[in-house]
């Protein structure tokens, strides 16, 4: 079952975000707390937003999006910064399951885009998106201000 997420998902969506950050060999640069979580989600202005997984009344994954915007479209789209499904309930229909939920928010807003990055070297994911029908953007390349690089250019 895909449903939006709610607060009380908060602890398990930080936690699925631990096990997708050390999946992707970088457990430790996450800093996000559930309170901060909690603010992004369901404060008074959220920014982000979230759909979950269930399998037998448990947690198998979620995906966090946010809107983004294109210029050359003229209207919103769906970024989606995480998709994750536990190990134990990968190959169950979860994943396409929670995509295919996002394409409908797309679809039934009149947003033209739902886009998402992938590490290089994630074969399983990447083989998963294009037999959904999504394409890389090969001649694009992400760029990214974090930690004192972004104060300095921010100070």
């Amino acid at each position: 079952m895909i449903r939006p997420a709610t607060p009380d998902d908060v602890p398990e969506i930080l936690a699925m975000v631990g096990e997708l950050a050390d999946y992707e060999k970088a457990a430790h640069e996450v800093r996000a707390t559930e309170a901060q979580l909690r603010a992004a989600l369901f404060g008074e202005r959220p920014a982000a937003f979230a759909h979950v997984a269930e399998d037998d009344g448990r947690l198998a994954g979620f995906a966090l999006w946010f809107l983004s915007f294109s210029t050359w479209r003229g209207v919103h789209g769906i970024y989606l910064e995480d998709l994750f499904v536990r190990p134990q309930h990968r190959g169950g229909g979860h994943g396409r399951a929670l995509l295919a939920e996002l394409a409908k928010i797309c679809v039934e807003r009149g947003y033209q885009r739902l886009e998402w990055s992938v590490l290089d070297w994630n074969a399983p994911a990447i083989g998963f998106y294009k037999k959904l029908g999504a394409v890389p953007m090969d001649e694009w390349t992400v760029y990214r201000l974090t930690d004192e690089p972004l104060r300095a250019l921010g100070g």
